[in-house]
C-alpha cells in the first residue's frame, strides 16, 4: 500500500477522494423530499382573439404570462411570503447535513434568495405551454405545503397584477360616465324648458312649415298676376273683375308680408332667432348623449377587458405528497464524481509519464 501510495499518488488521492465523496452520498447525505405540480394559467375567452403577424413574432400572451408567473415564483416577493407563511427559514436550518443545510439561520436576504433557488425549480415547457414547478424539503409535509403557497401565491399575483391597471380605467370611466350623465340631464332639462318657455316644440320644423307656407302663397299670387295681366288687355281698371283681382293681389302681398315678419321681424324675438336657440340646445343635447354613450361603451369594454384578464392557474399536476425521497441523486452523483475523478487521474498518469519520458 505504501509503496502504491509513493509510486502513484495520483491515483491514490483519486481513490481516496471517490471513497470520501461517495460515504458522503451514500452514508451522510440527508434524505430530501421532492414536490411537484404542473400547471398552466387560463383565462376567460370573453371574445376571439385577433391573430396578427406582430402576435405571431412576439409569441402568445400565454407565453408571456407563464414567463412573468416563473420570474414571481423565483423572485425575493415570494421568498418573503414563503418565510413569513411557513418560516423557512427555520426548517433548512435545523434539517440536513453541513453540506446541504442552510448554515446560518439569520443569514441575509441575498444569501438566503440563493439558497431558496438551490431548493425551488420552476421551469417553463414551450412546447407545451405549462409550468413545472418543484419544491425539495426534507420533509413530505413542508415540500407539499410549499408548493400548494407557490401556486395560490402565484394565482393572487397574476389577477392582481393583470387587474389593477384594469380597476383604475374602470373607476376613471366611471367618474368620465357620472358627469357626463349630468351633462346629459343638464341640456335636456335646459332644451325642455326653452320649449315649454316659448311655447314650440319644434321652432324648425314651425319655420319650414311657414316656408312652405310663403312658397305656396307667392305661387298663388303669380298666378293671380298672370290672370290679372290678361284681364287688362281687354278690360279697364275700373272694371269689377279687375278689381277682384288687384284686391287679391293685396290679399296675398299682405299675407306674404305677414308670414315673413313672422319668420324674421325686424324687432322683437324673432321667430328665426328662437329656432337657432333652439338648434344650438339640440346640438349640445345630442352631442351630450353621444358622448355619454361613447362612454359608455368604453366603461363595459374595460370591464370585459378586466374579465379577460383574470388568471387561473389550472392544476394539471395536483401537488405531489412525495412517499419516499428522492433527492439527492445519490448513485449518479457518485457515479459522476468517480468518473470526472479517474479521468483527472490518467490526464495525470500520462502527464507524468510524459515527463519521466523527457528526463530519461
Amino acid at each position: 500500500m505504501k509503496h502504491f501510495i509513493k509510486s502513484q499518488p495520483h491515483w491514490a488521492a483519486a481513490l481516496l477522494a471517490i471513497l470520501l465523496v461517495s460515504f458522503y452520498w451514500f452514508v451522510w447525505a440527508e434524505d430530501r423530499y421532492l414536490s411537484r405540480a404542473t400547471v398552466v394559467l387560463e383565462s376567460p375567452q370573453i371574445a376571439q382573439p385577433d391573430i396578427s403577424f406582430s402576435s405571431i413574432l412576439t409569441g402568445a400572451s400565454g407565453d408571456k404570462d407563464l414567463l412573468l408567473l416563473r420570474e414571481y415564483l423565483l423572485s425575493v416577493d415570494m421568498l418573503k411570503q414563503v418565510q413569513d407563511k411557513m418560516d423557512f427559514r427555520q426548517h433548512y436550518s435545523e434539517n440536513g447535513d453541513i453540506f446541504a443545510r442552510l448554515h446560518n439561520a439569520e443569514a441575509p436576504i441575498e444569501d438566503l434568495h440563493k439558497y431558496y433557488l438551490r431548493r425551488v425549480t420552476v421551469e417553463m415547457d414551450d412546447y407545451a405551454g405549462v409550468l413545472n414547478v418543484e419544491v425539495q424539503g426534507y420533509t413530505p409535509e413542508f415540500a407539499h405545503q410549499m408548493v400548494q403557497l407557490l401556486l395560490e401565491a402565484g394565482e393572487s399575483h397574476m389577477n392582481d397584477m393583470g387587474q389593477r391597471l384594469a380597476f383604475e380605467q374602470v373607476e376613471f370611466l366611471e367618474e368620465q360616465l357620472q358627469r357626463l350623465e349630468d351633462r346629459l340631464d343638464e341640456a335636456r332639462a335646459e332644451l325642455l324648458a326653452f320649449q315649454n318657455r316659448e311655447g314650440l316644440v319644434s321652432p324648425t320644423s314651425t319655420v319650414e312649415s311657414i316656408n312652405q307656407v310663403v312658397a305656396s302663397l307667392e305661387g298663388e299670387l303669380a298666378s293671380v298676376q298672370a290672370q290679372r295681366q290678361a284681364l287688362s288687355s281687354y278690360q279697364s281698371t275700373q272694371s269689377s273683375d279687375m278689381r277682384r283681382a288687384q284686391s287679391q293681389v293685396d290679399a296675398l302681398r299682405e299675407q306674404i308680408e305677414q308670414q315673413r315678419d313672422r319668420l324674421a321681424q325686424a324687432t322683437g324675438e324673432s321667430l328665426n332667432r328662437i329656432s337657432s336657440q333652439y338648434e344650438t340646445l339640440e346640438l349640445k343635447a345630442t352631442f351630450a348623449q353621444e358622448t355619454y354613450s361613447s362612454a359608455l361603451a368604453a366603461l363595459e369594454n374595460t370591464r370585459l377587458e378586466a374579465a379577460r384578464k383574470l388568471k387561473q392557474v389550472s392544476v394539471l399536476q395536483s401537488p405531489l405528497f412525495p412517499e419516499y425521497p428522492t433527492r439527492p441523486e445519490r448513485l449518479y452523483n457518485a457515479s459522476v464524481f468517480a468518473i470526472v475523478t479517474l479521468f483527472l487521474g490518467l490526464i495525470a498518469s500520462m502527464m507524468i509519464l510524459i515527463i519521466r519520458d523527457h528526463r530519461d
